[in-house]
């Protein structure tokens, strides 16, 4: 009893810098590592400890647990100069791929580069899997005490966010000039677009941004981003919403609604910041060849530090970016919603799997823990499925993030029509406001058949189905159909 009233730890920079710490990610890293490794330490305690290591770094750049505080008062070795060659194990951690029927050669044989890494614990491969850079897009991979940049993606904390309202899906047909003009008066699209004026926010007042130098550059462009959208795949879109029957966790009657749906993340700062660490992480560790891009960053070193903070902002942030336009469309609409649900993926968490502390990298890959709710979109026309995680512990507790890519964007291209487009659009009864013919449903896997693949992971709750969609290279309506 006595142990569980212990308080812990709690340190402030302004308390750093009174005992003669620098300005700097110091005193981030001396803060996370004293809060994990002497969270019931005293205030008091904790500060001289510091001290003695800011007056002797020589002396403390060999322990165990605070040697990383001591390295930053001390010049950089010759090994941390030139980086270290790693060599990948000649048989990697096994793992299970689901719909791997469905999953092309390349993405496989990333997931086992990945699976041969010396911090590799456990991992997974989702159905809706395909190429990337570093992890395959949809690969999901546990490691010790260690993250990588590219493990996590460059679109940090990319997520869903689904408004439901309580009002009559039939009014997105019989209203499409009013939903399609509040879905382009919300937000904007584009690769480094952004506002006029910014608006402010809680996010910008973040302490990460004045005390980690790379974030600092960083801050005015997020402003002026805050509550915009990206390009590609990342949407926002008004459609039905099916329930037909009550989930105690979901908690929405049986019944049809109209849900607000939208996909983007984290814009400039999630890119910038994950390809400046990667940058540092693959100058830090060599790998070589394709598996270069799977450098990693310690945790209990500064970039690592820098980056699991810096990781953890600019999700944060793209969560703001959602519920700024969310608010804005149900201002408009007047009604609050009767519910949100949504989830993120591009990001790594600290879970606890085989009994041990793991980071676990779900990159193009949904959180599927027990009674955690999600949603996986399908395409622009495919309906998409709210979903309950069963927490299967195979998959490292994840699902899929969508249906996932069958045709890349320059396939796509050059295969698809516009006039394939528009006859796809008016069957299903889709409007469609931008959104690019690298973005058709025929560049996508069945997302039917992706659920099937992963049956074992999640239960369906609820469905979502595509009637007025919002994307990038805004143009005017090209089909509409009304129901």
């Amino acid at each position: 009893m006595e142990e569980e009233k212990r308080k812990k730890l709690k340190l402030t920079g302004k308390q750093l810098r009174a005992i003669g710490y620098p300005e700097g990610p110091v005193i981030s890293i001396a803060m996370n590592l004293m809060q994990k490794y002497y969270k019931h330490e005293s205030v008091d305690n904790a500060l001289i400890l510091l001290e003695k290591i800011l007056k002797s770094p020589e002396d403390h750049k060999d322990d165990p647990e605070l040697g990383f505080i001591a390295k930053q008062f001390l010049p950089p070795s010759e090994n941390d100069k030139e980086g270290t060659p790693i060599e990948l194990k000649e048989s990697g951690i096994i793992f299970k791929i689901y719909g791997e029927e469905h999953i092309d050669d390349v993405a496989i044989s990333q997931m086992q580069n990945a699976s041969r890494l010396p911090i590799a614990v456990a991992g997974a491969l989702m159905p809706d899997a395909h190429p990337g850079y570093g992890l395959p897009i949809g690969g999901v991979l546990a490691t010790e005490n260690a993250i990588i940049p590219y493990g996590v993606g460059v679109d940090i904390g990319c997520r869903m966010c689904l408004s439901i309202f309580d009002i009559n899906p039939k009014e997105l047909g019989e209203r499409i000039p009013f939903y399609s003009r509040e879905l382009n008066e919300a937000t904007l699209f584009g690769t480094g677009r952004q506002f006029e004026t910014f608006r402010d926010h809680e996010i910008l007042s973040r302490k990460e941004f004045d005390e980690i130098e790379m974030l600092r550059s960083l801050k005015d462009r997020a402003a002026y981003q805050l509550g915009s959208s990206g390009s590609g795949n990342h949407f926002v879109e008004f459609g039905e919403v099916e329930i037909t029957e009550k989930d105690p966790i979901l908690n929405v009657a049986p019944g049809k609604y109209v849900g607000l749906l939208s996909h983007s993340g984290s814009r400039g700062l999630g890119a910038t910041i994950a390809n400046h660490y990667t940058k540092r992480a693959k100058e830090k560790i060599k790998l070589q060849g394709e598996a270069g891009n799977l450098a990693w960053l310690h945790l209990n070193e500064e970039e690592g530090i820098e980056y699991w903070l810096a990781m953890n902002l600019a999700g944060d942030y793209a969560s703001a970016n959602h519920h700024i336009i969310h608010a804005k469309i149900a201002k408009q609409l007047g009604r609050q919603p009767i519910r949100l649900v949504e989830n993120h993926h591009n990001f790594a968490w600290k879970e606890i799997h085989q009994g041990r502390e793991l980071i676990v990298h779900r990159k193009g890959a949904t959180p599927a823990g027990k009674n955690v709710l999600g949603i996986i979109p399908g395409s622009m026309t495919a309906p998409g499925f709210i979903v309950l995680g069963r927490g299967d512990e195979s998959s490292l507790n994840s699902a899929s993030h969508g249906a996932g890519r069958q045709l890349s964007r320059s396939v796509a291209l050059k295969s698809i029509t516009q006039e394939k487009l528009n006859a796809k659009l008016e069957k299903h009864g889709v409007t469609l406001i931008g959104g690019g013919l690298d973005e058709a449903p025929f560049a996508y896997k069945d997302i039917n058949e992706v659920m099937r693949s992963q049956e074992n992971l999640i239960d369906i709750v609820g469905k979502f189905i595509p009637k007025i969609v919002k994307m990038d290279n805004s143009s005017p309506v090209r089909s509409r159909k009304r129901k």
